[in-house]
């Protein structure tokens, strides 16, 4: 009974490394279509693309994301708005958008 709890909990470790793994290259992809945005102009366009393409779906499903419309036209905007992932995931990114939103309101 212990190994199967021991090899259960395993194969959900590495299904979630997987996961993180994938949502890696998730990252990287955006970050490639700001930079095309950046240089010539047409990131949405590249990462909608790559999200409708059979390997961007595949890729999406890995990291636990549903590779529907709404989720092509969410990569779409984040793309547009230009803010490299790096800098969107920080912290003082976040508070800044927070203190921002506090202000409008």
């Amino acid at each position: 009974m212990t190994d199967f709890v021991d090899g259960t909990a395993f194969n959900h470790e590495q299904g979630n490394r997987a996961r993180k793994l994938f949502a890696a290259v998730v990252l990287a992809a955006l970050d490639d279509a700001i930079a095309d945005d950046k240089k010539y102009g047409n990131g949405p366009e590249q990462i909608a693309r790559w999200a409708r393409s059979r390997d961007g779906r595949e890729v999406l499903s890995c990291a636990g994301i549903d590779p529907n419309e709404r989720v092509v036209s969410g990569l779409m905007e984040f793309v547009s708005k230009g803010v490299r992932t790096s800098v969107a995931l920080s912290r003082e990114e976040s508070e800044r958008r927070n203190a921002a939103q506090a202000e409008a309101a």
